[in-house]
């Protein structure tokens, strides 16, 4: 989703955010990505861990969906930056709403990084042999305390949000 622009020598190459798309600000748009993909990513990712029939299944959808919001999470939060420098006045709740939105990335490489070890077990998990058991242990913890962590920070951030655009509500 990003532009490339060259310029004068070969090797150097700019990259350009998506601050719009038309002429709506992207962040908006984006944003329903991430609200959408991250909680998703991460059930899938507590359920593969827990039952290792549905692993067999979904482990590797799971896997390119935490790419996915990877990828995502990083446009969403320079749009993001963009559109509050737009903004006329920079209230204290859309600044914690930025301050928190920077932080989704580290949730989403945690779902990526448990995604991955969830694939190698599927993949190589007999070949760990008395480790296997432990193995499974480890990553069953791991996927709850991530999955849980992302959904929460997810909410967190897009709750500063709606009141750094819709205010209290009172």
């Amino acid at each position: 989703m990003r532009a490339f622009c060259g310029r004068s020598r070969a090797a150097s190459v700019t990259l350009l955010p998506v601050n719009t798309i038309g002429d709506i600000p992207a962040h908006p748009l984006l944003v329903h990505g991430i609200v959408v993909l991250v909680p998703l990513t991460a059930i899938l990712v507590i359920i593969c861990a827990l039952w290792t029939v549905v692993r067999e299944r979904l482990v590797w959808l799971t896997l390119a969906l935490s790419l996915v919001t990877v990828v995502l999470t990083p446009l969403t939060t320079e749009a993001g930056e963009w559109l509050e420098h737009q903004q006329p006045v920079d209230t204290p709740t859309l600044h914690e709403h930025t301050e928190l939105g920077d932080t989704a990335i580290y949730f989403v490489l945690g779902l990526l990084l448990v995604s991955l070890a969830l694939a190698g077990l599927h993949r190589w998990g007999d070949r760990l042999g008395d480790r296997q058991t432990l193995a499974g242990i480890v990553v069953k913890v791991l996927a709850v305390v991530v999955g849980v962590a992302a959904i929460y920070q997810i909410i967190r951030i897009g709750d500063t949000g709606a009141h750094a655009v819709w205010g209290s509500g009172a």
